[in-house]
């Protein structure tokens, strides 16, 4: 997994760093990561040489980086340009290294620009952007290069005007967000969750992390946790000689009635796609489920479902005193238990939410943001994973608040995101495949945050291969989830 560090750690270890350093050496280092990498960007729209490349230059100390890195595009034939947007308070070196290598102070933008290195404001920045550099950054989409394509915009360390540390983004009054969107973000020595989450991750764009020598000097405990594939590859679970259905798990999902049974084959078919060896089902929709899913050992009620290694609650199970009965069922047994949708209204209506602090098998709930604020009286907010960590902390539960960057919570304080989620998973029936499916990972044995994990990222991998043959359904995800696992080996 990638950590990701707020700014309070970031500072504290650029400072131990720093100290062992020359004078500007660190600077010096960021500026040439980032030179670097324009000019790749460069080389793929015609070569540094000639290419125009404009500087936008804040106050702080992003700004010296962007200005040094500008020094060198133009040490390379590069034409730059940097408008300051505050002048008298522009990093005086920098400045001074950009006009000896052939730069200029500008004005206005220039008519043809390849290349905009937002340099504004880094990550001591708060509250969105001033209406300046607001109208200025808005006006970057009007920018062409030589070949009469979109300027390249490329933010140095994060994108200016997005709240760092928790992905917020202010809005201006015409609703648009009050930063710098990026194609690529080119970020110094540790990910910042600005990058990773809420509404400012996908104003980074592109992200690539520039090595500076911080690593040593990060201490404490990360912010949050960006799950990758390979983390996936080693948790699942794998098959050996003397594999047999139940010791692979046996998973029990407790969804759909005959209102909804759609529900119940959906969350079966996440379950199944799972690396469980059997799936018993116990609910209204038995009929349904064994029609479509014939493996199934299927029963009317939890009491007579079997003995299972994890539960699933909720999906279209309905809110009624008998859905009541089976969400009290489901919560008497000895394992792991997900719960979703209806399972966790019945928790709010039936106040039953007091039970699971008391739980000692592990619980997982998946609320969205809807979800959540009937949980807790209010929404997410702008932080998110503060958000899931303290509806986890409340609960007693891992939280799975799901959403285009989902995020997972623990009770003990670790938070982790999802980088593979999409908007095509926002339709009716995915939430459903995606609890079948992290079910099934729970009665194979992972760890309920590393359950929670590897489900969100291979749900979002299957909703990504779903959209390639056009609009997406919950059965378009559920399909595709097979080849994706497969891939796992």
């Amino acid at each position: 997994m990638r950590p990701v560090w707020r700014v309070a750690d970031v500072r504290a270890a650029e400072a131990g760093l720093m100290a062992t350093l020359p004078p500007g050496a660190l600077m010096q280092r960021a500026a040439a990561g980032l030179a670097r990498r324009c000019a790749l960007l460069l080389g793929e729209r015609g070569g540094v040489y000639g290419a125009r490349v404009l500087l936008l230059i804040g106050s702080g100390d992003n700004g010296g980086d962007t200005l040094y890195a500008g020094a060198h595009l133009a040490r390379r034939g590069a034409a730059v340009d940097a408008l300051l947007l505050t002048p008298g308070r522009a990093h005086a070196e920098g400045l001074a290294a950009l006009r000896a290598a052939g730069g200029r102070v500008v004005d206005r933008p220039p008519a043809v620009v390849d290349l905009v290195l937002d340099g504004i404001v880094g990550i001591g920045g708060t509250g969105g952007l001033r209406e300046t550099a607001d109208q200025l950054a808005a006006s970057l989409a009007e920018r062409s290069g030589r070949d009469g394509t979109r300027a390249t915009v490329v933010a140095v360390d994060v994108p200016s005007g997005v709240a760092v540390d928790t992905g917020h983004v202010p809005l201006t009054a015409s609703g648009r967000p009050c930063a710098v969107r990026a194609d690529v973000t080119v970020a110094f020595g540790a990910l910042k969750p600005a990058l990773v989450v809420g509404p400012a991750a996908p104003l980074a764009g592109h992200v690539e992390l520039v090595d500076i020598g911080l690593a040593p000097w990060l201490r404490g405990t990360p912010a949050l946790r960006v799950t990758e594939w390979s983390d996936v590859v080693d948790w699942w679970p794998r098959l050996g000689p003397s594999s047999e259905k139940y010791s692979r798990g046996v998973v029990g999902v407790a969804t759909g009635s005959a209102t909804y049974p759609g529900a119940a084959v959906l969350s079966v078919s996440g379950a199944l796609a799972g690396p469980t060896g059997m799936v018993r089902y116990a609910g209204g929709a038995r009929a349904e489920v064994l029609h479509q899913h014939p493996s199934v050992i299927a029963a009317d009620r939890v009491a007579d479902a079997g003995r299972v290694q994890a539960w699933i609650c909720g999906s279209g199970l309905g809110t009624g005193e008998e859905s009541a009965a089976e969400l009290r069922a489901v919560l008497a047994a000895p394992v792991p238990v997900v719960l979703d949708a209806d399972a966790l209204t019945l928790l709010i209506d039936g106040k039953l939410a007091d039970r699971l602090r008391g739980r000692d098998a592990p619980i997982v709930v998946t609320p969205h943001d809807r979800e959540y604020a009937r949980l807790c009286g209010e929404s997410p907010g702008a932080d998110r994973v503060g958000a899931a960590l303290r509806l986890a902390a409340w609960m007693n539960a891992v939280v799975l608040l799901k959403g285009d960057r989902t995020i997972i919570g623990t009770p003990d304080g670790r938070a982790y995101v999802n980088p593979t989620g999409t908007p095509v998973l926002a339709t009716g029936g995915t939430g459903d495949v995606l609890a079948g499916l992290l079910g099934s990972l729970l009665a194979a044995g992972l760890a309920p945050e590393r359950a929670a994990a590897a489900a969100a990222y291979l749900h979002g991998l299957a909703g990504r291969e779903a959209a390639r043959g056009g609009p997406v359904t919950a059965p378009d995800v559920a399909t595709a989830l097979r080849p994706v696992l497969a891939r796992l080996g």
